[in-house]
């Protein structure tokens, strides 16, 4: 969940609880976003062949219906 105690959770998480992608890889996102902070999650996530453009389709979804 959000920091802000909003309901909303972060891309990473959202990505393992749907199934989308383990925990470790979400970390390993985490990681290169650490070294590169101008990149999004997504991005990263794409890159390394972890998930689809579908996967962040689902969380924007999301994010609409909150």
């Amino acid at each position: 969940m959000a920091d802000d105690g909003t309901s909303l959770e972060r891309i990473g998480d959202f990505l393992v609880n749907i199934g989308a992608m383990t925990a470790e890889q979400r970390d390993a996102v985490l990681l290169q976003q650490q070294k590169d902070p101008t990149r999004l999650f997504g991005e990263i996530a794409i890159e390394l062949g972890y998930i689809k453009d579908g996967a962040v389709d689902s969380y924007l979804a999301a994010l609409r219906d909150a």
